[in-house]
């Protein structure tokens, strides 16, 4: 049976590792990033199958519809699809009354809106094809806890870790084969990171700590969590609607 992989933030660190491990099994990826990463394609070229860049902001929402268009155009009947909603932002970090709204807006857009409605665009897509969308979202312990200064971040990644037990329930009751899931990475060594520690004090309560996370060398690879990912996805029975935890893992 075809299969596909749609990965957003695809160009650099955990979206990258886990289209690298897409490839490496023979499935095609299509990449949605504001930036190209060449390194895809070679690898890709290395394995015999394909990789496709597409260029999309998330912040747009026409242009995250239009991408959607020009993806739904490449399914075939019976296709499979595995999406990995990856692609967030963690900015703005702040107290909440210190928040530019437009920048909160932005937020919003990035973390919620973009992978809901690629979701749910794929969702249909595929049930016009007969197709299955196995989805994952990659969501944060941030969603189960209240952080000083993560106002947007614990609010967008609960909105998300209720939506992936919606839809779950959705797929339940109407008896599909699409599954969606969340994977919780844990501390990871990222650029978003890079953004955590360079915040103030005032801003975000807990900046020592994250300092520190990294000075003891606690922050879990890239490459590590997409392998998790892979063997979720392929070596276990997945279960609709669970929020996985990378920490139970290897």
């Amino acid at each position: 049976m075809n299969k596909l992989a749609v990965v957003t933030g695809a160009s650099r660190g955990l979206g990258k590792n886990i289209a690298i491990l897409f490839l490496k099994k023979n499935i095609p990826v299509i990449g949605l990033s504001r930036h190209e990463n060449e390194d895809l394609v070679q690898i890709a070229n290395e394995y015999d199958t394909t990789y496709q860049h597409i260029t999309c902001d998330l912040n747009d929402q026409k242009e995250t519809l239009e991408v959607m268009k020009d993806i739904e155009a490449k399914f075939k009947q019976g296709q499979i699809a595995y999406l990995v909603n990856n692609a967030a932002m963690i900015e703005p970090i702040h107290q909440a009354a210190k928040i530019d709204p437009f920048q909160l807006a932005k937020h919003i857009q990035v973390n919620v809106t973009a992978p809901m409605t690629i979701t749910n665009y794929l969702l249909h897509a595929l049930n016009q094809k007969s197709g299955t969308l196995i989805n994952t979202i990659i969501t944060s312990g941030a969603a189960e806890r209240a952080v000083h200064g993560w106002s947007a971040y614990c609010s967008t990644k609960a909105a998300m870790n209720r939506y992936i037990e919606t839809v779950a329930l959705e797929q339940k009751n109407l008896k599909t084969n699409h599954m969606i899931i969340g994977l919780s990475p844990g501390i990871m060594d990222t650029e978003m990171q890079t953004e955590i520690r360079k915040s103030t004090r005032e801003a975000f309560a807990e900046i020592d700590t994250f300092i520190q996370y990294k000075d003891d060398k606690l922050l879990r690879q890239p490459e590590e969590i997409a392998q998790i990912l892979m063997h979720i996805l392929f070596e276990e029975q997945l279960t609709n609607g669970k929020i996985y935890h990378a920490r139970n893992y290897f």
